[in-house]
């Protein structure tokens, strides 16, 4: 089955990508918008937006999994695009930082709610075994893009516009996105196995506490947000302040991670075709502790310069990538097709927590500290995420206690569906 002949799934991809591409615009502008506010304070003042960013996933996103079956899921993507293309709006308005702080809790409250919402919708749509693992892909390379491109979109209307301008376009794309979940059938939810709230949203995170693979996984998003964390927090700062740089360079620096990431995703898809998720996503935390060592190096010597600066974005780029883009794949080959909801859910939720533990980091430390303080406290948390997820998620892993499947072998979970025991022989 081709995935995009799915009428229904075509217009929720898009509906996707303009809202990632949304989000990454926001992002680039709100970085903009922190130092127009307070200059030198911009990176504790976006490092503080993005840790009610993930306050707000870590809180909302599992309790959307756990009650998305109670509300009609068509009427209430709409809803969450409505709410967020209103925000984005006002933020333009803002003239206190506290401002920015309140508008971008209610914005991510509500993206919070809306990617579970929209990930628990796709195996309803796209029912062939192998279109579903083609769509989990190109939602990964839909976020690819996004990281890449967005950052460069945002350097050339920077160009012509002022940033304030990219919060009006990324107004109208959260509405074009509204439209496009409008178009297209959704069918709502069916009843979890689940009876109450709260299980339905700690199953997850008992899936990940008690399967090894797992709970490697929960390692390495550590590693990836603290190499992560200074790229996304403090290049505007150090653009701006450290190198001279304008507006548009920052969106530039941005696109040079984004470009790392481009390329370590294009050649991926072949390479795990030949080589096991784990040792790709070890080697991509290899790739991140270096990156962020090499930074703490850069601004303790003082050599900061333009160049150097490029590689070492570029080279965390390339290790995000290795790192996130099989996540997917050892998520899916962990579970039954009808845990799925439920553990990506939780990884969306994880994820962020760790993000939670660095932005503040990058943000408030890197703000009262200066960043080889910062940067040398975030590389030792990437160090120890590495460690221990060589510890965590040993070469061959047992069976979860949880949902009982195989975590580390090629044997097939016995309660999984006859259809996914194809995939899960394919485990990492």
């Amino acid at each position: 089955m081709r995935l995009f002949a799915i009428r229904d799934y075509r217009h929720l991809f898009g509906a996707q990508v303009i809202a990632l591409f949304g989000t990454g615009l926001t992002t680039v502008a709100l970085g903009l918008l922190a130092y127009d506010l307070a200059g030198p304070r911009a990176g504790m003042v976006l490092g503080t937006a993005l840790t009610i960013k993930m306050v707000m996933y870590v809180v909302i996103a599992p309790l959307a999994a756990a009650y998305v079956d109670r509300f009609p899921r068509r009427t209430l993507l709409v809803l969450l695009d409505v709410v967020r293309g209103a925000v984005v709006l006002a933020l333009p308005l803002v003239t206190e930082v506290w401002h920015i702080y309140v508008l971008i809790g209610l914005l991510q409250a509500a993206s919070a709610a809306f990617t579970p919402t929209f990930q628990a919708v796709i195996p309803d749509i796209v029912t062939d075994e192998s279109a579903y693992t083609r769509a989990l892909s190109a939602s990964q390379v839909a976020s690819t893009m996004e990281s890449l491109l967005s950052p460069v979109l945002a350097a050339v209307a920077l160009t012509l516009i002022s940033f304030n301008w990219l919060f009006l376009g990324t107004s109208a794309g959260f509405l074009v996105s509204a439209l496009l979940v409008l178009s297209a059938r959704v069918p709502d939810a069916r009843p979890s196995t689940h009876a109450r709230a709260w299980d339905k949203a700690a199953a997850g995170i008992r899936t990940f506490l008690g399967t090894p693979r797992l709970r490697g996984v929960m390692a390495l998003n550590l590693v990836v947000a603290s190499a992560g964390a200074i790229v996304v927090v403090n290049t505007v700062n150090h653009v701006r302040d450290e190198l001279g740089g304008s507006q548009s360079d920052v969106a530039l620096m941005l696109a040079a991670s984004g470009t790392g990431t481009l390329l370590a995703a294009l050649v991926l898809p072949r390479v795990l075709d030949r080589i096991a998720a784990r040792t790709v996503m070890m080697t991509g935390a290899g790739v991140l502790v270096g990156g962020a060592t090499a930074a703490v190096t850069l601004t303790a010597a003082g050599l900061a310069t333009w160049t150097g600066t490029a590689v070492i974005w570029s080279l965390i780029g390339v290790g995000m990538a290795l790192v996130i883009t099989p996540t997917g794949k050892v998520l899916r080959a962990s579970v039954g097709r009808n845990a799925i909801p439920e553990v990506f859910a939780a990884q969306f939720s994880l994820s962020h927590l760790a993000w939670l533990i660095t932005y503040p980091v990058a943000g408030w430390l890197g703000t009262s500290a200066g960043f080889t303080l910062a940067w040398s406290v975030l590389a030792v948390l990437a160090g120890a995420g590495a460690v221990g997820a060589l510890l965590l998620w040993p070469r061959r892993d047992g069976r979860s206690p949880v949902t009982g499947t195989v975590t580390g072998t090629a044997t097939p979970a016995p309660h999984a569906p006859a259809k996914d025991r194809s995939t899960l022989a394919k485990a990492a």
